[in-house]
């Protein structure tokens, strides 16, 4: 067996372009299912496999390891088989009907509302970078907006009267509609604070940096991380965070899935159900835990 990979890893090295950590990865993975076969089934030559025994070995791997990785380690297995194969040094490709396991979506760690509230707190003063930055988390929390979409969006995107902004990506435009918190620490920011930041008279740009320029994707970043560590929160807090919490604190409050999926701007349903799972997975936990038959 050791012979037959190897010289399927001599032909990765020779005739193909591929980075030596590529091929490495490669050869570690077919490694591993090369103990696997020779410790539980004694097999010694990989003609000897069987459709089944690749099944199980893989059916183990998803008991240890995520998705992606089995994934990675199927494309290994299946590249050395059709290259078996092709020499004829096995009967058949028998890769050629697995299924590769379909990637799951992790549960995110959600924010409490206590502790969103303590975020938001953070931020205080009168100091044109303090107003900004209460804004940018105000309106994070309020409309679940990407930190992408939140650097690219300008005056005229918001209506401060109505309550509501126009953001999107990729030719996808939604409009997400936002509370009176986020209003007005918009207000205070756009009469107080954006005009001190401003020094391009012709700026659109909602939110500014020192230079008077739109601020970057990881000044956003780094302030949100900031202040969650500043309010003590033990959590991770990111840009990736406060949409959570937006989709997260809705649907626990009874808002409509499909509307959740249209202000999140998701293209498939499944990626907003996730918070519904989530949602669902804390109700029968705090079940459990009080209810005397639980």
């Amino acid at each position: 067996m050791e012979e037959q990979i190897e010289q399927f890893i001599t032909y990765l090295q020779q005739s193909r372009e591929l980075s030596g950590n590529t091929v490495l990865s490669y050869r570690r993975d077919l490694g591993q299912l090369k103990r696997y076969l020779e410790i539980r089934y004694e097999i010694r030559d990989l003609g000897d496999v069987t459709a089944g025994h690749l099944e199980a070995y893989f059916d183990m791997l998803g008991q240890r390891q995520k998705a992606s990785t089995v994934s990675r380690h199927m494309t290994s297995v299946r590249a050395l088989y059709r290259y078996l194969a092709k020499r004829y040094l096995v009967k058949e490709d028998i890769t050629e009907h697995l299924q590769t396991p379909r990637q799951r979506r992790a549960m995110p760690e959600v924010l409490t509302v206590e502790e969103i509230e303590t975020l938001m707190e953070q931020p205080s003063g009168d100091k044109p970078v303090r107003m900004r930055d209460r804004a940018i988390l105000e309106l994070m929390y309020a409309t679940g907006i990407k930190v992408s979409e939140l650097v690219e969006l300008k005056v005229s995107d918001l209506n401060l009267r109505l309550g509501f902004l126009h953001c999107g990506e990729n030719g996808r435009e939604r409009v997400v509609p936002f509370g009176n918190s986020a209003r007005g620490a918009l207000l205070q920011y756009m009469d107080r604070g954006r005009e001190q930041l401003l020094t391009h008279i012709c700026s659109q740009i909602l939110f500014l940096n020192y230079n008077g320029s739109a601020m970057s994707r990881q000044g956003v970043w780094k302030l949100v991380c900031k202040y969650g560590k500043q309010a003590g929160i033990q959590k991770e807090v990111t840009p990736h965070s406060l949409r959570h919490a937006f989709a997260a604190h809705l649907i626990e409050n009874g808002a409509d899935l499909r509307s959740v999926q249209e202000m999140m701007g998701h293209t498939d349903l499944a990626a907003t159900q996730i918070y519904a799972a989530a949602y669902r997975n804390k109700v029968r936990d705090e079940y459990t835990r009080i209810h005397p038959r639980g």
